[in-house]
C-alpha cells in the first residue's frame, strides 16, 4: 500500500540529506500516516489518513 493520505492526497517528499561537508545523499519526508475506519458512502473502510486531516476534521471516523 502507497504511502498517500486517502483524503488529500499528501505523499513522501523528496530532497537531500547536506552533511557539514556538503555531500548530499537523498533521503524522504514521509506524511504521518494513520489507519482509521471511516464511513465513506455509507459503508466502513480502513483507509490510511493524514493527521492534519484528522484534527481538520475532515474525516468522519466510524463508530
Amino acid at each position: 500500500m502507497a504511502r498517500v493520505c486517502h483524503i488529500c492526497g499528501r505523499r513522501p517528499g523528496v530532497g537531500n540529506n547536506v552533511s557539514h561537508a556538503n555531500n548530499r545523499t537523498r533521503r524522504r519526508w514521509l506524511p504521518n500516516l494513520q489507519r482509521v475506519r471511516i464511513v465513506e458512502e455509507g459503508e466502513v473502510r480502513r483507509v490510511r489518513v493524514c493527521t492534519r486531516c484528522i484534527k481538520a476534521g475532515k474525516v468522519r471516523k466510524a463508530p
